[in-house]
């Protein structure tokens, strides 16, 4: 039986439009980011970023959906969003006035997988641009809780190599970014390692109550999947697919079980996590008796209400495996790159990794699965040990993001905040 249920949330606002004023002694940060492509992860990012930063500063945002963006924000901090694709009139302006400027959180600084369908220089040709502005117009400039990566080829180095020689300093968020920076140069008074920013929430602050307890057992064993299809191994990923649905139905026979679909990106762009997973749990449900459920969450409250009404996470993308793990559930992880192998490594669950590849196999994940949804309170204290490890981390990284935005410098070696 599928039952499928939709839930979403939009609202019409100008792109201007502010009911905060900043204080006096607040700084105009121009932020820069993956905004407004109906990616949670990056919404959280923003959210993240600007709610640390404090509502006393004036911020310039770049967005693919400014209307949408200033919804999210505008109630809470002056913000002007511009649109990232179309006004570069507005980016320059903005890049003019401001302060200073942040490049905050996600994989920044890589060549793009094939299966986005754009030139594989994009995003660090126009990374490159933007900083080269910057320096033309001598604004400070910031890498915040950045991941680096994928970037095998030589012009890609290349690339990485004058981005961070422009910019004034760097964080990255897992070990092998900050090889990567110093690998091509960086000099380490310039690169800090720091937390995913993500992990400075808890879940009060996404919504759910502080150290709720798993589900009960008088009911079906509830599985959230979550699947992105932009991968390093395209060639592969349909084998993979069928290796996956061989897993859950396995899972299935063994378990009364519910599928629960937990999309990150659900708009934007052809192939979303929403489509994919629509596919993918229809061949389940058509193969065993289990219930299939197919959310469409809009935001990261709705992410982390999903997750919580779970009892173990299967998932490729980075951000709700931190979600995850600041709510308390168990993950089985489905690493697509390089930055959710580094995620899996830090949260110590090799044994339950599997690589989105044509090699998957298909009875040990589903053990996995198993195994991990009957893991019970050990493993909860254990992520809930690693989550305020994280969190006192992120908040330490904060504090010095905040001096920097105050006082910027061209070295880690900071005043304590």
């Amino acid at each position: 039986m599928t039952a499928t249920t939709h839930s979403a949330r939009g609202a019409t606002v100008s792109p201007r439009l502010s009911s905060v004023s900043p204080q006096p002694h607040g700084r105009r940060v121009l932020f820069l980011g993956t905004h407004g492509q109906a990616n949670v992860g990056d919404e959280l990012l923003l959210d993240t970023f600007l709610t640390e930063l404090g509502p006393d500063n004036a911020y310039a945002v770049n967005s693919y959906a400014p209307a949408a963006t200033t919804a999210q924000l505008a109630q809470r901090f002056d913000v002007t969003v511009f649109d990232t694709a179309s006004d570069r009139r507005g980016l320059l302006t903005h890049l003019w006035r401001c302060d200073v400027v942040i490049f905050g959180g996600g994989n920044i600084l890589k060549e793009l997988y094939r299966s986005v369908g754009r030139w594989r220089y994009a995003t660090l040709t126009m990374v490159l641009a933007v900083v080269l502005l910057a320096r033309l117009a001598r604004k400070p400039v910031m890498m915040a809780n950045v991941g680096i990566g994928p970037v095998a080829s030589a012009p890609g180095r290349l690339l990485v190599k004058a981005i961070l020689r422009l910019v004034w300093l760097i964080s990255v968020r897992d070990e092998g970014s900050y090889r990567f920076a110093l690998s091509v140069g960086c000099p380490r008074r310039k690169v800090r390692l720091v937390p995913d920013a993500v992990w400075a929430r808890d879940a009060v602050s996404l919504g759910q109550q502080a150290d709720r307890p798993g589900p009960g057992p008088d009911r079906p064993l509830r599985i959230a999947v979550n699947l992105n299809k932009d991968v390093d191994a395209a060639d592969e990923w349909d084998e993979f697919l069928d290796r996956l649905v061989a897993a859950l139905d396995e899972v299935a026979h063994a378990r009364r079980v519910e599928f629960h679909a937990l999309p990150m990106q659900c708009g934007f762009k052809a192939g979303t996590d929403l489509e994919v997973l629509e596919r993918v749990l229809e061949r389940v449900s058509g193969r065993a008796e289990a219930r299939v459920y197919v959310h469409a969450p809009a935001d990261h409250h709705e992410v982390a209400s999903l997750i919580a009404d779970c009892d173990v996470v299967v998932s490729e993308r980075l951000h709700a495996i931190v979600l995850a793990v600041v709510v308390g559930r168990p993950v089985v992880a489905l690493p697509y790159d390089v930055k959710v192998r580094e995620l899996v490594a830090q949260l110590g669950i090799e044994s339950r990794s599997f690589d989105v590849s044509a090699d998957l196999d298909s009875a040990a994940l589903a053990e996995s699965i198993l195994r991990a949804a009957d893991s019970g309170g050990a493993e909860r204290d254990r992520i809930a040990a690693m989550a305020a490890v994280k969190r006192r981390d992120a908040a330490s990284a904060f504090a010095s993001l905040r001096a920097w935005v105050a006082a910027p410098s061209r070295t880690w070696e900071l005043p304590a905040a």
